[in-house]
C-alpha cells in the first residue's frame, strides 16, 4: 500500500494541517482538500506537483502569492522567486523528521485514518510539545 502525505506548514516548518491520499493519486487532490484550510499568509511554497492554473487562481483569490515552479510540459512559462523557493527545504526537513518515527516511515497501519493519526501524534510530539 502506497500513500502520499500532503501538509501545510508554517514558516518554521511545523505542520499545521495534514492530508493523506493514495500514492498513485495526483497532487491536485491534496491541494484541493487543503486549499480551504490555508492560513492567512503572504506566500505559498510548493513543488511542481501543485502547478495548476485553478490552484494558482484559488491562491490569488485568497490573497496568497504562489511560489511554485511550472511543470516541464507547461506551454506558458511561469515565473517564480527562485531564492524564496530554496526555503522549501524546511518542508522536506519536516517530512524527514516525521519519518524518524519508525511507525510512520514503514507504514505499519493499513487503515489510512490510523496512519494519519500516527503521523499527527508524531507531529505533536516533535513540534508542539
Amino acid at each position: 500500500m502506497n500513500t502520499k502525505l500532503h501538509a501545510i506548514c508554517d514558516s518554521q516548518g511545523r505542520p499545521l494541517n495534514l492530508f493523506v491520499t493514495a500514492g498513485q493519486v495526483s497532487d491536485y487532490i491534496g491541494a484541493r482538500a487543503l486549499v480551504s484550510s490555508l492560513p492567512k499568509v503572504e506566500w505559498l511554497l510548493g513543488d511542481r506537483g501543485y502547478d495548476a492554473d485553478w490552484f494558482r487562481e484559488a491562491l490569488k483569490d485568497k490573497g496568497i502569492r504562489a511560489c511554485i515552479p511550472g511543470r516541464k510540459q507547461r506551454k506558458k512559462l511561469v515565473k517564480y522567486d527562485k531564492r524564496r523557493y530554496k526555503r522549501r527545504n524546511r518542508i522536506e526537513i519536516m517530512f524527514g523528521r516525521l519519518k524518524d518515527w519508525r511507525r510512520v516511515a514503514t507504514r505499519y497501519d493499513r487503515c489510512p485514518k490510523v496512519f494519519l493519526s500516527a503521523i499527527a501524534l508524531a507531529a505533536i510530539v516533535i513540534y508542539w510539545l
